[in-house]
């Protein structure tokens, strides 16, 4: 195996990985103020679920999202 590239892809997967899913909240969030299902004050639970199926890999992040 050739780290450097496996290093090398495995980095633009996870920046493809951080952008789309900071637009995809961005929007969600965006959306529930302006539909008043959030005030903007809250903070919201997140998971981030990870599978890989040809390493039998799934793993689960949990986090928080302030919004004040």
């Amino acid at each position: 195996m050739n780290e450097d590239k496996f290093n090398m892809e495995l980095r633009k997967f996870l920046k493809k990985v951080g952008v789309s899913s900071q637009r995809e909240i961005e929007q969600a969030v965006h959306q529930a103020i302006d539909t008043g299902a959030l005030k903007g004050n809250e903070s919201l639970q997140a998971k981030m679920v990870l599978t890989i199926p040809s390493l039998n890999l799934s793993t689960e992040i949990d986090g928080t999202i302030s919004l004040d």
